[in-house]
């Protein structure tokens, strides 16, 4: 962690025109991007910060947010950098939401209605014209309903995407994307199949807490580059874990993680697949 960088004080200033004075809070900083957390007496926002190769990222983000209905945020550029300002969203993320499922402490029936909650959320996102590209288990934010995080990657479907794509989490990779990004041609197209593929991986890890793949079995390990990993994700040589605490949710998301791209359910769809688990 480190102390908010005084050349980009204008994003400070911004914040504080809503919140008042602010104590802020450093909630992540890697790969030349940090997140900051404002909070004052009227309100708390976040600040994100990118400098050397983020820089353009975050204007990115900016611009994408800037086009989304329901987000609000104000950008700008340092010496060094670019800035974005955007309220805070509060409650839980969906890792969060499924924090007693993976305790075996219960929460079942909140976990399921955020479930739905979540695919219906990026299922509204697609049928605004857009792919997140970026979809975690930390990514979604769960206060009457769900509002969706990092918008890095996004871009509107029907157009090229603004720079080259080299994905982002590896272990949420759709097949099809995977060998993509290895064979080409550029720039890859992050497609609303893909995040679909990257929707049900994120649920599961957030019920087991653990990838979907397997990828003892398929005899790779923490040391793997990450060049061969994506190569067997591409050619579907790791297999789907076996560990199913939660067998009929589960069972439905392994079913997502197998279809080829084109038979692969909408985040609609896959709402209403969800919504029948634990009938």
């Amino acid at each position: 962690m480190g102390e908010f960088p005084p050349e980009a004080r204008v994003a400070l200033k911004v914040a504080e025109a809503v919140c008042g004075p602010v104590e802020l809070e450093e909630i992540s900083n890697r790969r030349s991007s940090a997140v900051w957390k404002a909070s004052g007496q009227d309100g708390v926002m976040s600040i994100k910060l990118g400098t050397g190769e983020a820089t353009e990222v975050t204007t990115h983000e900016a611009s994408v947010l800037d086009q989304l209905p329901g987000y609000t945020v104000t950008a700008g550029r340092f010496d060094g950098g670019a800035w974005l300002v955007t309220p805070w969203l509060a409650g839980p993320s969906t890792w969060d939401l499924f924090r007693p499922v993976r305790k075996d402490d219960g929460g079942r029936d909140e976990a399921l209605a955020g479930t739905v909650a979540l695919c219906r959320a990026v299922a509204d996102l697609h049928e605004a014209g857009w792919v997140h590209g970026d979809l975690q288990p930390q990514h979604g934010i769960h206060n009457d309903g769900v509002r969706l995080l990092d918008f890095a990657w996004s871009h509107q479907t029907g157009t090229t995407p603004w720079q080259r794509f080299d994905g982002t989490m590896i272990h949420l990779t759709a097949p099809e994307l995977a060998a993509r990004i290895m064979n080409g041609p550029q720039p890859v197209f992050p497609t609303l199949p893909a995040d679909v593929y990257a929707l049900a991986a994120t649920l599961w890890t957030c019920v087991t807490g653990a990838w979907p793949l397997d990828y003892e079995t398929a005899g790779l390990g923490k040391d793997t580059p990450l060049s061969e990993l994506r190569k067997a994700i591409a050619h579907r040589a790791v297999p789907i874990s076996t560990t199913m605490p939660w067998p009929s949710l589960q069972a439905r998301l392994r079913y997502v993680l197998l279809c080829a791209a084109e038979d692969r359910p909408t985040a609609a769809e896959l709402a209403g697949l969800v919504a029948k688990a634990d009938e």
